[in-house]
């Protein structure tokens, strides 16, 4: 790998010769690890230009730095790092260190840190148990035609795809598809004018936050309910109402009156999993008309349906544009891919069409073409069915597994997805239970994070199965039930 002339910049502060600083600068990065055993230098010719100094000036601190054995020299080839060169056992140290005088504290005018959010590991795939949600298993995604697919939207033919502005509007191949085939699965019709692709779930609801809400409205969320959208309405100024959810989902008759907006999960409930009833669907819908507010719909993983069919989207229902839907390829396709899209009335669509245009103009054109030649050429239904059919044999384990622990079902799952939410003894606070669990090669979700207020129940967990293998399985939930029987023993001692 040849090293780059722009890479360098001189000193004017600098205590010596120009020759001496090219020495220095070299040999730092020689021993600080950025100039590697064997990389190409840059020529005197170009690091001189680069530099605006004489070439001579460059050859003479080069050829002191070949003396050193920091770099060697091939003929007609030019210099290179040499393989035997030092190298320093401590880190660099900056020449000149930054001190920061600048009070944060005072000029920070809004604080995005201090929520409750699920713990994200990035190296989940060394502990031989993960039992973690929303991470891909790449044994059931088909990467060869993921890799065909973005190949062709590299093409020629497709260079617009990649090199084009889309401006304010998206990928009509990936609107088309989701319009035609995706929608209607849901019973739901939508022009493309009623269509905005985000980048993914948490954008769109983002978004719509931005857009509706604003300081003092009213706003009903599940409890326990998705740490990320609680996040978010933190930050929008709303008067946030968690409302208990109980084995149908969100009750209908517990809604307050003078609410603006109500954010629900209908389909699979966050985390418990539960389905709303189409009465209470139907009685939410009756509701929002008589009472003028709007609902949120996040339709989450309703394609994990291996128990039976899903039912209808709450969007389906809605005959008064009062239901924003938020939809994603994220939780189906991998969570890098970071894809998802609103579906609503054009006045709002329109609104969030310019917000977005605003902060990011639109996502990649080359994600969204690939991702549309996989939808349209039929190789996301071929590995939805295919993750299906993993997902069902794992619950069945899972399933099996968890009726001799001490753990119990708190949530049912109407049509499948990917994990169970749990209610351990009350003794055990499954924070501390993560922990403990971590050091067996175990990973949980604590249910901490899904609670709102200060104030919640300690023993609830989400285990997943999208992330583990079948075969570990029985195992992994031995070794829960183990820490949590010792977790009682410590707690009776």
């Amino acid at each position: 790998m040849a090293i780059g002339a722009e890479t360098f910049f001189l000193d004017p502060n600098f205590q010596g010769s120009l020759q001496r600083q090219i020495q220095q600068i070299v040999a730092s990065a020689i021993l600080s690890g950025r100039f590697l055993p064997g990389e190409k230098m840059p020529s005197s010719r170009k690091l001189a230009a680069h530099l605006g100094i004489s070439r001579i000036t460059v050859t003479l601190a080069y050829n002191e730095l070949v003396a050193d054995d920091y770099l060697t020299s091939a003929s007609r080839s030019g210099y290179f790092v040499s393989k035997s060169a030092p190298i320093s056992p401590l880190p660099e140290q900056p020449p000149h260190q930054t001190r920061d005088r600048v009070n944060w504290d005072r000029v920070i005018r809004h604080n995005y840190t201090g929520g409750k959010l699920v713990e994200k590991h990035f190296n989940w795939r060394q502990y031989p148990y993960p039992f973690i949600y929303g991470q891909a298993d790449i044994s059931l995604f088909n990467q060869s035609s993921w890799r065909l697919c973005a190949h062709q939207a590299l093409g020629k033919k497709e260079f617009d795809s990649l090199t084009s502005d889309y401006g304010e509007m998206d990928d009509p191949e990936l609107i088309s598809f989701i319009a035609r085939h995706t929608l209607p699965r849901r019973g739901i019709l939508a022009r493309p004018e009623q269509i905005l692709v985000t980048l993914g779930a948490q954008n769109a609801l983002w978004m719509v936050a931005q857009i509706l809400l604003s300081r003092g409205q009213k706003v009903v969320i599940e409890d326990p309910g998705y740490p990320g959208l609680r996040d978010i309405l933190r930050h929008s100024g709303a008067q946030v109402l968690p409302l208990p959810v109980d084995e149908d989902g969100l009750p209908p008759d517990l809604l307050p009156p003078g609410i603006d907006v109500v954010f629900v999960t209908p389909s699979h409930q966050c985390p418990t999993t539960v389905t709303l009833p189409i009465e209470r669907r139907r009685d939410m819908l009756r509701r929002a008309e008589k009472h003028d507010f709007l609902i949120v719909e996040d339709d989450y993983e309703f394609e994990m349906s291996f128990l039976k069919p899903p039912t209808p989207a709450l969007k389906s229902l809605d005959e008064d544009g009062r239901v924003i839907y938020v939809g994603s390829f994220s939780k189906s396709l991998f969570p890098g891919l970071r894809l998802g899209y609103l579906v609503g009335s054009e006045p709002f669509i329109r609104q969030a069409r310019a917000l977005r245009h605003a902060i990011l103009r639109h996502p990649p054109g080359h994600i969204q073409r690939t991702t549309a030649y996989f939808l349209a050429r039929g190789h996301y239904d071929a590995m939805v069915k295919q993750m299906r059919d993993a997902f069902l044999k794992r619950r069945q384990r899972m399933a099996a597994a968890l009726a001799d622990t001490p753990l119990e079902v708190a949530g049912s799952a109407s049509f499948g997805g990917s994990s169970f939410w749990l209610r351990a003894p009350e003794e055990v606070d499954t924070t501390q239970l993560d922990l403990a669990l971590r050091a067996r090669g175990v990973l949980i979700e604590p249910g901490q994070p899904f609670f709102a207020g200060q104030t919640y129940p300690r023993n609830y967990c989400r285990l997943a199965y999208s992330s583990i293998k079948a075969e570990r399985i029985g195992e992994g939930v031995a070794r829960i039930a183990q820490e949590v029987g010792t977790s009682l023993e410590l707690f009776t001692n």
